[in-house]
């Protein structure tokens, strides 16, 4: 997936460069197949939330319990509360997004090379920074959309206040809070997300060259020996494997926080200090990993997925050269 001339072997054989897209054809088809993710791993999300905004009198206390609850009082349609929302702005999120990935990549790799470093090192600098660089790029579009899904993921759990769909919600924000309430949060959500994106396209463009050196196909020596595509496929998938519970172990107990804040009535407005002292109190420090379960299958389930899809999508837009 990166840009870059330093890359060794059959595996820089395996990349496609972003100035070789379509960037038209990438733009839409991408759309429809992200989407088409979304729809399959929306509901772990919705878990996930409930799980960080538990209180300690809560009785659905397990990912388990939380998805019995929902089956038996809304079906399926329970898995998808906030949907509409999330499905609305994930499209231009998303075009921000890989835009500002792969540019980033490009100007970091070329920032990296002079230095001589090995392959997998300068692999996760040139990837950490530009999976930080298109997170914060994107946190103006995901964190009202953040704010607006969880609440309608959570309404009336463990007392949360019910809604009659997303623009509700951004209407009693707004009316409560002003245009700053979509944005609640907003701190935490870049120290959350910018670091898990930076760690996660970190660790996958590394692992990617490590697991591609231990097949034999890291060196110049094995230029002419290229990878079926089977292959390639498993490596990505691994390193998006590996990459999802590394993001995931680290950003966990940032993202509880930012949740909490994020869901609280209009009437209750915890400082991050509040909801810190609260979790220690319920839980104690585990608390801070509440929905650790949910959120780590969820960012390696996406992450594989993801990059998966990512890499296929990049194969059928590629230009004819």
């Amino acid at each position: 997936m990166e840009t870059t001339a330093s890359n060794t072997g059959s595996f820089a054989q395996t990349e496609i460069n972003w100035d070789k897209l379509d960037k038209t054809k990438f733009y839409v088809v991408g759309a429809g197949i992200f989407t088409g993710l979304t729809v399959a791993l929306y509901p772990i999300s919705v878990v996930k939330t409930r799980m960080q905004v538990a209180t300690k009198d809560s009785v659905e206390k397990s990912a388990f319990a939380v998805i019995r609850g929902l089956l038996k009082t809304e079906g399926v349609p329970g898995l998808y509360r906030g949907f509409g929302t999330v499905i609305t702005g994930a499209v231009p999120a998303r075009i921000i997004f890989l835009t500002a990935l792969e540019t980033t990549k490009v100007a970091a790799f070329k920032m990296v090379e002079p230095f001589k470093l090995s392959d997998p090192t300068k692999a996760a600098i040139a990837n950490g920074l530009a999976g930080m660089t298109a997170s914060l790029c994107s946190q103006g579009v995901f964190v009202p959309i953040d704010v607006i899904s969880q609440r309608l993921m959570v309404q009336g759990y463990s007392g949360h206040a019910t809604y009659n769909g997303g623009i509700d919600v951004a209407r009693k924000v707004l009316k409560q809070d002003g245009f700053r309430g979509l944005y609640r949060g907003f701190g935490l959500s870049v120290m959350t997300y910018s670091p898990s994106s930076a760690v996660w396209w970190a660790s996958y463009g590394s692992s990617q060259r490590v697991i591609w050196s231990l097949l034999g196909h890291g060196n110049e020596g094995n230029v002419s020996v290229l990878p079926s595509q089977g292959t390639v496929v498993m490596v990505q998938g691994a390193g998006g494997i590996f990459a999802g519970a590394a993001a995931s172990c680290v950003t966990t107990p940032l993202d509880t926080i930012k949740t909490r804040l994020q869901v609280m009535g209009h009437d209750v407005r915890p400082s991050a200090r509040q909801v810190i002292k609260s979790l220690i109190a319920d839980d104690g420090w585990k608390g801070f990993y509440r929905g650790i379960g949910p959120r780590f299958f969820s960012m390696s389930a996406w992450g594989t997925s993801m990059i998966l899809a990512y890499e296929y999508l990049k194969r059928i837009c590629a230009q004819d050269v």
